[in-house]
């Protein structure tokens, strides 16, 4: 029978430390995934996700269980992906990988035109200012439920919802700003 997070957490808090890599197995694909759609430079993602890690193991006894653990491990994986882009102070959040949703069957030119749409949404997500672009991405890249983020980012669900209401208007007006500038 396989164990609840929670479990898991008690008998790593218990001192049985090898269950974390339950725990890791469990989770590292969400938290790679949040860490790859906030970290604007591809080779820190892997560093970034185990300092994640890291990071939740030294804060496993400070877990409310009340609370869904994917929700709060990627609290903590937002919360560092923040704090490295306000050191940096660049732009950040890159989204890499736009799912096709071709058939396969795509010419040469389909698929470059593809490519160029991705990299202008890519683009257009990146200048957005940092509290529109993490709604977009953790609702839109990650899949997370209105609540969800309204515990990730700390803030109440009518200000999670009026910013992602906000970066979706300011996306659809940056890529009609540039398709008008293109058709000129």
């Amino acid at each position: 029978m396989e164990l609840t997070d929670y479990e898991l957490i008690q008998k790593c808090l218990a001192g049985q430390h090898e269950y974390f890599e339950e725990i890791v197995t469990r989770y590292k694909k969400l938290i790679f995934s949040v860490v790859y759609n906030m970290i604007n430079d591809k080779e820190e993602v892997s560093d970034v996700s185990q300092e994640v890690f890291l990071r939740i193991y030294k804060a496993l006894d400070r877990y409310d269980p009340k609370y869904k653990f994917s929700t709060w491990a990627v609290r903590i994986a937002t919360n560092l992906c923040l704090d490295i882009y306000r050191k940096k102070k660049v732009d950040s959040t890159p989204i890499d990988d736009i799912r096709d949703l071709s058939d396969g069957t795509d010419t040469p030119e389909e698929s470059y035109l593809q490519k160029e749409r991705s990299e202008r949404i890519r683009r257009a997500i990146q200048e957005l200012p940092e509290k529109y672009r993490t709604p977009i991405i953790l609702f839109h890249q990650n899949g997370l439920t209105y609540e969800e983020m309204t515990k990730v980012l700390g803030q109440p669900m009518t200000i999670v919802k009026n910013r992602l209401y906000r970066a979706r208007i300011m996306l659809r007006e940056a890529l009609m700003k540039e398709r008008k500038e293109e058709a000129l």
